[in-house]
């Protein structure tokens, strides 16, 4: 079991590949997004309960629609407070680079267009 969580570990940390693929996209969101927003995007993550403003759905597509790829980048990498959303949403921009946070708002784009989003 230890070798199984330290293979697990290992594999977060493990370098991104370079360019913004669904892979690192996806592995970005579960490691900086998920505590917040969910496991599958659904605005439930284990600390939504204990937050006065509750996260995004990244599942509705409506709503994620009505930002653009711009948009989604800026709150990512500067926080909530720079297009007049919660300050709770913290800025990623110190430890994301450009290239990661193209890759979470394309996996973003993803979670708001599968078919069967409401997991």
């Amino acid at each position: 079991m230890k070798a199984i969580t330290v293979a697990a570990i290992s594999a977060l940390l493990s370098p991104l590949s370079h360019g913004a693929d669904d892979a690192s996209g996806e592995r970005l969101y579960t490691m900086y997004c998920t505590q917040c927003h969910g496991m599958h995007g659904n605005g439930l993550g284990v600390n939504s309960s204990r937050m006065s403003v509750q996260p995004r759905s990244h599942i509705e597509r409506e709503e994620m629609m009505a930002r653009s790829d711009e948009e989604l980048f800026k709150v990512i990498q500067q926080g909530g407070k720079s297009i007049d959303k919660s300050n709770l949403m913290p800025a990623w921009g110190d430890n994301l680079s450009e290239e990661e946070i193209s890759a979470l708002v394309a996996h973003l784009r993803q979670l708001c267009c599968k078919e069967s989003g409401n997991e």
